[in-house]
């Protein structure tokens, strides 16, 4: 609560000040070259997405195989669970293209 109260303050007593300048890319003190809006392929985003949705994965079941020895199979089943509904993920995105580049 006091963190998000400060930024509520700092935004009311900060000064405005629209410009040229503070609407323009920073590149470092050098004036900018071109745009800053670059449009990238939606295949890009797709493949990202995975990255980091096993990215996640690979996050939860670290605590998982480390408690494993503590907690019993109950543990194992969830994770594999877990795991089955991310592999049926994958398997349905692949089955309908959205893995491939072309």
């Amino acid at each position: 609560l006091i963190p998000i109260l400060a930024f509520w303050i700092s935004g009311l007593l900060a000064p405005v000040s629209e410009g040229p300048e503070k609407l323009s890319s920073y590149e470092s003190g050098i004036e900018p070259m071109g745009g800053a809006w670059v449009q990238f392929r939606i295949r890009y985003y797709m493949f990202a997405l995975v990255f980091v949705v096993f990215d996640v994965e690979t996050v939860f079941l670290y605590p998982w195989a480390m408690s494993f020895d503590v907690l019993g199979v109950s543990v194992f089943i969830e994770a594999f669970i877990f795991v089955l509904i991310l592999v049926v993920g994958l398997v349905y995105a692949w089955r309908k293209g959205a893995l491939e580049w072309s």
